[in-house]
């Protein structure tokens, strides 16, 4: 990119009321900008540092403000269990789920039957990161009606001929699951390969997809009866959309953030997408101290700028800031799931943070709302920290943008709790309701492996309201661990 290509407006030096300079006005006299400044929008949403900043305001309004949970109600999921090779039976953490939804983003029913899908693991063990199936009847809202399949996958299955990634799969991660309108089970998800870079690999993370097979062999029990067309989609491309793995690590510098994962499945006239999280590519804003001089991340006036940017330069988290880059990325897929086309981000966090995640996307009423989910220790912004806690979101006449933020600054929800308290909550999720403004958001709750009693689970879940370009918690909504209906 040429900066000085794009810088050209000086700074106005004023002297004071009334003042001349050798005869020429204060405001024809200027200084010029510093030469590196340029702005360059590459035709992108931003999430600017002055809407974060403006955000702060914000904090501790109820619209906005994840409701306060009662401890004592709280429970383990009882059917989140596994057995081990010895025979032992281990209660497991849960945390990011999704629910099978129908096309237009609902809650889909399947022969009388909610299902969710989620990741879940031994709790003294971080690597064992698998998705599992959970699933109870349709009007059964209690903790307690919730069971579980088990693991979706089989060790054996990722060896799929002529795949070139899901051989190497370590973990899964997550994704979301649509009901088709052939009444299948469509999963997609995210291939996370083994960091080991005395190999080759740097736990890539791989867009992916399977048909999951089901069958109901009694009126009270659901199995998972194997995958099929079990394939990778999109790893990345070539680094000019979306920053890979090889380009974040490759030079042997693992202090990056790289991030390729969340699939989330959305239609728009018949036309099949996923929306995913990403990093910026190197046509799109790539990171670098170049990007601390671009206006388009700061937002707000000339001035907010300059003082924003002076501020930056002197923080110790100006080199997080160099490498932020979080993207929510979009692609178009075929009718058979493969990938079709490759598309330029929704929405950029440059300078903000790398790390805006698990994108959940829907239409209503003729507009596309997108959330994502994203935490204050990653973040570059002065008076944000690490406890907080949020849920941003974005709205626009089409999916594939512009996006504009939500309630002004695009805070949806915050929370800001000690990350030992059993009732923190991440990765909400917000699930449409059928002819309803009202929306259900679930999460998960308690940190994983912090205590051993105390296991990850269900958070209660909660209703949020959604009109035009406004969004608030619905006052006294608190509905049961888990649920993802509010009847």
């Amino acid at each position: 990119m040429n900066v000085q290509k794009l810088t050209a407006k000086a700074t106005v030096v004023t002297l004071g009321a009334g003042i001349l300079l050798g005869g020429i006005a204060p405001q024809a006299f200027a200084a010029p900008k510093d030469a590196r400044d340029y702005k360059e929008t590459y035709d992108l949403s931003q999430i600017t540092r002055s809407d974060m900043k403006n955000m702060i305001s914000q904090h501790g309004d109820p619209k906005f403000t994840v409701p306060a949970f009662d401890e004592s109600t709280i429970r383990n999921i009882p059917a989140a269990t596994k057995t081990d090779e010895n025979g032992n039976t281990i209660m497991m953490d849960v945390w990011d789920t999704w629910p099978l939804q129908n096309t237009d983003g609902t809650v889909a029913e399947y022969n009388g039957y909610h299902i969710v899908f989620g990741l879940a693991g031994d709790p003294k063990n971080g690597s064992d990161t698998f998705i599992y199936m959970f699933y109870k009847k349709v009007g059964d809202n209690s903790l307690d009606a919730w069971k579980n399949a088990g693991r979706v996958f089989e060790d054996s299955d990722k060896f799929q001929p002529n795949d070139p990634y899901l051989k190497y799969q370590a973990e899964e991660w997550s994704g979301s699951a649509t009901f088709t309108d052939d009444g299948e089970v469509r999963l997609f998800y995210t291939n996370r390969e083994p960091f080991t870079p005395e190999s080759g690999h740097y736990g890539k993370q791989t867009l992916t997809t399977a048909q999951v097979n089901l069958s109901e062999p009694d009126t009270n029990t659901l199995n998972i009866d194997g995958v099929e067309d079990y394939k990778s989609i999109y790893e990345g491309g070539d680094s000019k959309t979306y920053q890979t793995v090889d380009k974040a690590f490759g030079g042997g510098d693992f202090s990056d953030n790289h991030t390729f994962r969340d699939p989330h499945y959305v239609e728009d006239n018949g036309r099949k997408y996923l929306v995913f999280e990403a990093n910026t590519g190197t046509e799109y804003g790539y990171q670098g101290e170049e990007s601390l001089y671009n206006k388009a991340y700061y937002g707000n006036s000339e001035k907010f700028f300059q003082e924003e940017k002076q501020k930056l330069l002197q923080s110790p988290k100006k080199e997080l800031a160099e490498k932020a880059n979080g993207a929510i990325g979009i692609i178009e897929i075929n009718d058979d799931f493969t990938m079709k086309k490759e598309m330029k981000p929704l929405i950029v966090s440059n300078t903000v943070t790398d790390e805006i995640e698990r994108p959940n996307i829907f239409e209503k009423d003729g507009k596309f709302y997108l959330f994502t989910s994203t935490r204050g220790s990653k973040m570059t912004i002065d008076g944000i920290d690490d406890e907080d806690i949020y849920m941003l979101g974005y709205v626009s006449n089409s999916v594939d943008g512009p996006y504009k933020p939500l309630n002004k600054t695009g805070i949806v929800l915050h929370q800001d709790l000690n990350p030992r308290d059993i009732t923190w909550t991440y990765a909400h999720y917000v699930i449409p309701q059928e002819n309803t403004d009202n929306f259900v958001v679930t999460s998960y709750m308690t940190n994983r492996g912090f205590f051993e009693d105390r296991k990850s689970t269900f958070a209660p879940s909660f209703e949020l309201k959604i009109k035009g370009p406004n969004t608030s918690v619905v006052e006294n909504s608190i509905l049961e661990q888990g649920q993802i209906t509010n009847k």
